[in-house]
């Protein structure tokens, strides 16, 4: 069997109506569904089925609900197909997807992580509510380009930049609302082919995330690490870790520092990886694969 890494989405995945062929086909999915709605205190499968929408997109309930679909969905593979589960070689999140890599390696229970889940969206949530602040995804210009608009359009006392470096050509900045508002034009006149901003609660992998440190910090350090049984990928540095406490100080690094997916889809494909599978609601990661690898094949997973 060829060198298999699992990849599982982050924020922005959810849609209602998501895991409900799951919940009615998979008993494993239900059950997770089950046991989540008694740790967050509120119907989960409900609020993936049927929304509101407004209520799934806020940053505290897509978070769990996500990390609760995409391991769902892990369910229906496993029942599917066990042999490519037990072989999977490696795996990589992006930004809270790396949760959900964690719990499939071992690293977390379900349950811990889950719970840190949950205190991460509400802390990231909480900050955002701080300051106006928000993020947007600039297409068709290299690293060098958007750094140079950056430089241009941010003003003193202001935190703008580069927060998401996704693939080749795609790269999202996040910051202060009034300069995230100047990036259009001189990006344009850059070359870029899309400026557009992303429909998130704020300037998540930035420094303005640092309210939510502490708590994150605090939740992390009531709960249980192990060892990866296979390497995972950190958003922060682009390599696996072993040490459970390095993982630990890495996840909180990780809200307040860019999220370096390219490098991490290289650096699995330098350690072999054959065949990747996208594994949860939606179809982004495939589609960055496919700008950094054309060839890689990845199949979907989705819920």
């Amino acid at each position: 069997m060829s060198n298999v890494a699992f990849l599982f989405p982050g924020q922005g995945a959810q849609a209602v109506g998501m895991a409900q062929e799951l919940i009615d086909t998979v008993p494993r999915s239900k059950a997770l569904f089950e046991q989540a709605s008694e740790i967050l205190g509120y119907d989960l499968a409900a609020l993936c089925v049927s929304g509101p929408a407004e209520k799934l997109n806020t940053t505290d309930h897509s978070q769990p609900a996500i990390f609760v679909a995409s391991l769902a969905a892990l369910e229906s593979l496993k029942q599917d197909n066990s042999e490519l589960v037990a072989n999977c070689t490696a795996t990589a999140g992006l930004s809270l997807g790396e949760y959900t890599a964690l719990v499939f390696a071992g690293v977390l229970s379900f349950e811990d992580g889950l719970r840190v889940v949950q205190e991460r969206g509400l802390a990231m949530q909480a900050a955002a509510e701080l300051t106006q602040s928000g993020m947007v995804s600039i297409v068709g210009l290299e690293t060098a380009q958007v750094e140079k608009v950056v430089e241009q359009v941010r003003q003193e006392d202001e935190v703008l930049q580069l927060a998401n470096f996704l693939c080749p050509g795609n790269i999202v900045v996040s910051g202060h609302s009034q300069a995230c508002d100047r990036l259009e034009e001189p990006a344009n006149a850059e070359g870029a082919r899309m400026v557009m901003p992303l429909t998130v609660a704020g300037a998540f992998h930035t420094p303005l995330m640092q309210p939510a440190v502490d708590r994150l910090t605090a939740v992390l350090e009531n709960v249980t690490l192990n060892a990866p049984r296979i390497p995972v990928i950190s958003n922060v540095d682009a390599t696996a870790h072993s040490d459970p406490e390095e993982i630990r100080q890495l996840l909180v690094q990780q809200v307040v520092s860019p999220v370096r997916w390219e490098d991490s889809m290289n650096q699995l494909l330098e350690d072999g990886t054959e065949q990747f599978f996208e594994i949860g609601p939606g179809r982004v990661l495939r589609g960055l694969l496919k700008r950094i690898a054309r060839k890689v094949p990845c199949e979907n997973i989705s819920c």
